[in-house]
């Protein structure tokens, strides 16, 4: 059937079948094992689910916009007519308390977050995560 190494035709056909068709496109990745796909398929995968992701922020994120100040505005007009009367004087004293409270908790994040950053899944996977951020923002604008 073939001449000397080259492949036929029929067997490339028959190699070609058995193969997944994302194995075909995009091959592997002779790296390590955290980064076992080739960075098309990196950036594929990313890409898209990122665009799935802001697609579906940007369609909850108007529903929830929408709500809250649909909610806002309720409770203003209900607020100006006399149905509810609001203690402005105990909500600004809940505020400084809340501002208080931030202000004392934000100076040093706890240990756990600080050693889960050192092994953080976007260090490892940086290109999955671009594309992810790519894909997302790309679905926020659709």
């Amino acid at each position: 059937c073939c001449l000397r190494a080259e492949i036929c035709d029929s067997e490339l056909a028959e190699y070609a079948k058995k193969q997944k068709w994302w194995k075909r496109l995009f091959g592997k990745n002779s790296g390590p094992v955290a980064e076992k796909y080739s960075v098309a398929t990196q950036l594929l995968i990313g890409g898209v689910s990122g665009w799935c992701a802001g697609f579906l922020f940007q369609k909850v994120g108007k529903l929830a916009a929408s709500a809250v100040g649909g909610g806002f505005f309720l409770l203003q007009v209900a607020n100006h007519t006399g149905y509810i009367k609001v203690d402005w004087k105990r909500v600004e004293q809940d505020m400084n308390k809340a501002k208080k409270q931030l202000k004392l908790n934000v100076d040093k994040p706890p240990r756990e977050v600080r050693t889960k950053v050192d092994e953080s899944f976007v260090k490892k996977n940086i290109v999955l995560t671009g594309g992810f951020a790519g894909g997302f923002l790309l679905g926020l604008a659709s």
